[in-house]
């Protein structure tokens, strides 16, 4: 029988790989353009530093880092809906990080995409519910947030973001994660490679370009943490290559510069704010080489520029090699996509190309999938959803104030409270009135639900009972 070789996701997934796709044109402004001479390549140094390899007999780095590390990966748990799907493969489990001492956790997307009930296990046992902030497929990263109002500790453990951009290969990194429902599970392993496709995401827009390891990754680590010596969150642990469906040598994590934009994305807008050169590009083989006198195998060949896009812009042209973005070295098509994609459109990336045999710069405003600078709606991320889903969402029912013996007084009446509600947790009692939201007085139910969704963080409730005397004030989170 012959053997299959799979991808797994450590899950499962797909992949393809674009910048940004316009039309193609043939004249482009070239004013932007300016020749550059590049003297010495941006990993010389560390390279030729023989203080730069770590001292692979410092065993005792692996045990600092994995003190650090182990409290800060969860354990996820994820519902995709009612006893039917939970007997019949309705449910999945993996790993995630905390990233913020208030509860934000990143993960794998296909470690919690479905669900409709997504609970986190802490390393300390502790479990509980979980909100889903954002997903991005493209990436197959997602951000979900344990509720403020359920947590027992003051602050939570978190991870520090590393630069991924500085891990080189041959360095040793730690996996940690939770395979085979096995709690903080820690292996060690070097780095392998650095920019690798695997073909596992099926999308236009998807960015892989991966930091292949060799330390032990199986089903579970999905969404876990990749990190250095030193204990720095440098990647997020995605997919495994296998003919078994366990692990056989190679592991793929999300690189932890990408994740960290990618998360900031999804807690500020709900979305990714993907900026694109508008171009499509190739690697350059034998054949490209040759017809473009090309003396390296290195950078990204442009083979169409899309028409008033970004890149056409700046004066990039059909031909034209990329060979570094910002600083940075690209030396493949994913490469060129991951650092591409650390950055909003509007921003600005300096980029360096070959032209004719000739190093030259240029400086490009990235746009966005609509060939415009703007961005998406800002969003609050503890912001409760609307006033169509607030008030379920705090757990009550609440009408205007329409009691005639109360002339003098303009609120809101609390009709009903649901058990194990926002409110209900607060500790009121039904028929409490409310007169105020933090200090601002309201007059009715519409101002009152319009002064909850424009609050950020903690709402006080200020008003008081019919049947009791003096007032009142409830506090709660919106997260």
């Amino acid at each position: 029988m012959k053997n299959v070789i799979m991808v797994l996701a450590i899950s499962i997934l797909s992949s393809g790989l674009t910048l940004g796709i316009y039309k193609f044109c043939i004249e482009k402004p070239v004013s932007p353009v300016r020749d550059v001479i590049i003297k010495e390549a941006s990993y010389a140094k560390q390279v030729n530093n023989p203080n730069y390899y770590p001292d692979i007999t410092n065993v005792s780095s692996f045990k600092d880092a994995a003190d650090l590390v182990r409290p800060t990966v969860v354990h996820i748990h994820s519902n995709t809906g009612g006893r039917y799907e939970r007997l019949f493969g309705g449910e999945s489990s993996g790993s995630g990080v905390i990233v913020s001492e208030d509860g934000y956790i990143v993960t794998n997307n296909h470690v919690i995409s479905g669900a409709e009930e997504v609970t986190v296990t802490l390393n300390n046992k502790r479990t509980y519910e979980a909100k889903i902030i954002g997903t991005d497929k493209t990436t197959d990263l997602a951000v979900i947030k344990i509720k403020k109002r359920d947590l027992k500790e003051a602050k939570l453990p978190m991870l520090q973001f590393g630069n991924s951009d500085d891990v080189f290969v041959g360095e040793w990194v730690l996996a940690v994660g939770n395979p085979f429902n096995l709690t903080s599970t820690v292996t060690a392993g070097i780095v392998s490679a650095k920019g690798r496709n695997i073909d596992i995401l099926d999308g236009a827009y998807d960015i892989e370009s991966f930091i292949q390891t060799d330390a032990v990754v199986n089903p579970g680590n999905s969404g876990g943490a990749l990190v250095d010596t030193d204990g720095n969150l440098i990647g997020i642990n995605t997919a495994i290559i296998t003919r078994s469906g366990r692990y056989e040598g190679y592991s793929f994590a999300v690189p932890a510069n990408l994740v960290k934009k990618v998360m900031q994305d999804l807690i500020e807008f709900g979305e990714v704010q993907r900026g694109f050169l508008g171009v499509t590009i190739k690697d350059i083989s034998d054949e490209i080489a040759d017809e473009n006198d090309l003396e390296s195998m290195n950078g990204v060949y442009i083979q169409g520029v899309g028409e008033e896009s970004a890149a056409e812009e700046a004066g990039l042209e059909q031909g034209d090699v990329i060979v570094r973005v910002n600083g940075i070295d690209v030396k493949s098509s994913p490469e060129l996509q991951e650092q591409v994609g650390l950055f909003r459109p509007g921003e600005k990336i300096a980029v360096i190309f070959l032209r004719a045999g000739k190093l030259k710069s240029t400086e490009v405003t990235l746009k966005n999938g609509s060939n415009t600078i703007s961005l998406g709606e800002k969003r609050n991320a503890t912001q409760l959803a609307s006033k169509s889903t607030l008030l379920s969402e705090l757990g009550i029912e609440a009408k205007t104030l329409a009691d005639k013996e109360l002339k003098s007084t303009n609120g809101v009446i609390i009709t009903k409270i649901e058990k194990d509600g926002i409110i209900e947790h607060t500790n009121m009692e039904r028929e409490f009135i409310v007169t105020a939201v933090n200090n601002t007085k309201i007059a009715n139910l519409d101002e009152f639900m319009e002064a909850i969704l424009e609050a950020e963080g903690e709402v006080v409730l200020d008003g008081f009972y019919k049947k009791y005397p003096g007032e009142y004030s409830y506090v709660f989170d919106k997260d």
